[in-house]
This record gives C-alpha cells, structure tokens and sequence, in this order.
C-alpha cells in the first residue's frame, strides 16, 4: 500500500491511498476511515507524504561508510533533528545557501512512524513503522565543522528544503532488498545496499522510542553511505529506491545571485 499528500487544483490537501492512477483520502495518515470521493492525481501537486513532528537523522549507520572513514561502529544511533521548515517534497526547488560553498546529497531510506512508542522493544518498534520513504538529506558541509569548538549539525543539515521525502510512503517494502540511488543529471552517483545498515530499522526505532516518544508521522532518515557528492545550482537530484519510486528536486543558485 503506498500513502501519499497532494494538493489539489481548489488548494485543498488530502492524505490518502494510491489505487491506480488516483488518491483516495484518508481521514488521517494511516488511518482506514475514508475522507471524500477519489481524486486523479494528474489533477493534483504532490507534496511530502507526511508532515512529521520530528525529522531524525542518522550518522554513521552503514558498516561500508564506517570501514572507508575509519569510524567506530556506535551502540546507539548518532543522530540530530532537521527542522519543519527543512521539509520539502517531490519536485522541490534546493536553493544553495549564500553561505556554504559545498552542498553534498546524501540518498536516504526513511522510516515512517505509524502509532506512538515509548521505550518500545523491538517487536514493538517494528508494529509502529507505518512504511518506508525516499530521503534526500541535503548537507552544507563546510559549515559542518566552521567553528573547531562545535559541530554545527543543525545549521548543516537544516536549510529550507534541505529535508526532501517522497514521493509516497510504502507499506508493504522488503527494505532488506532494496538498493538506495541517486542519479544527478540522469547519471548515477551513488548506489548502495540497505541492509548495509549497522543498526536496522526496528532496532533504531526501539532505542529513539526510549530517549523521545515517537509520533504517528514522524521520519527517521537511516543515514547514508558512500558516494554522496557536492551538487551544484542547475543539478536535477533524484533518490530512487525500487518500490517506493522516484524523489526528485532541482538545485538553485542563492537568492540574488
């Protein structure tokens, strides 16, 4: 089953089911209670398949990425927290920030939390993922590191748009089976396993649920591996991962440049 957001020509925004070439709303993500008659979706803009509370992100989650860069492989997710405004969907515009010189991609799968956990075992944690989506977790990276006394996680990995999910929520996903790519400019650059992952899904949202109470919406990116690379304005940027689809956005010089 996959979920997706739209918005429709009357400025409405549904949630809802894809069946086929239309959008049947939900009263609520997840939900099975029905919202209203069916909509074409060529009739209709897509937009983030959800709205979370929280946009985590992991690092150092793959043994590939670990090995290469010489990196301890950690008992506990490392992660920070993208704000709302990072949020963007399928078809985005990426403004490059005035300030970064290096804005690298990085090709994600997402977790999607389908019912609030708290201090979740792992069979716990694995009945509240809701489905699995396309993640591009944009990186500033020289402004990672522009003060030696302190990592600037947030302001890094926290631009407008620089948090793109999409295009749906799949429900139904072996994400073992899965390889995360990303095509920049129809050329392929960077293609990895998922079940490269040191920590699997579950098993993180287990160990998040016991230091946050994870909501229903709420989005963990599993982090990445090798092969993510700096883009630049012009760059058409698709993550595609068999099963879910196709998440693209367009890099875009900085506003008055």
């Amino acid at each position: 089953m996959q979920w997706a957001r739209v918005r429709t020509t009357d400025g409405r925004e549904l949630v809802g089911v894809i069946e086929g070439d239309s959008l049947h709303p939900r009263v609520a993500l997840g939900s099975d209670e029905g919202a209203g008659p069916a909509v074409a979706l060529a009739d209709t803009e897509r937009l983030p398949p959800c709205v979370p509370g929280k946009f985590i992100g992991l690092w150092n989650n793959f043994h590939a990425a670990a090995q290469r860069n010489g990196w301890e492989i950690p008992e506990h997710p490392l992660y920070f927290l993208k704000p709302a405004t990072s949020l963007a969907g399928p078809g985005a515009v990426v403004e490059m920030p005035a300030a970064a010189r290096r804005v690298i991609f990085e090709g994600e799968l997402g977790v999607v939390i389908g019912k609030r956990c708290r201090n979740a075992t792992p069979e716990e944690a694995a009945e509240a993922i809701l489905g699995y989506t396309c993640v591009n977790d944009f990186t500033a990276l020289d402004l990672l590191d522009a003060d030696s006394s302190f990592r600037h996680w947030t302001r890094a990995k926290g631009f407008d748009n620089f948090g793109v999910i999409g295009p749906v929520i799949e429900t139904d996903l072996d994400w073992r089976a899965v390889t995360v790519q990303v095509m920049v400019g129809g050329r392929e650059r960077q293609s990895y396993p998922a079940d490269d992952m040191i920590m699997e899904p579950a098993r993180i949202v287990s160990l998040l649920s016991g230091d946050m109470t994870l909501e229903p919406g709420d989005v963990i990116a599993c982090g990445t591996s090798v092969g993510a690379r700096p883009v630049k304005a012009g760059d058409v940027v698709e993550v595609v991962i068999e099963g879910i689809g196709t998440l693209p956005v367009t890099m875009a010089a900085p506003a008055g440049a």
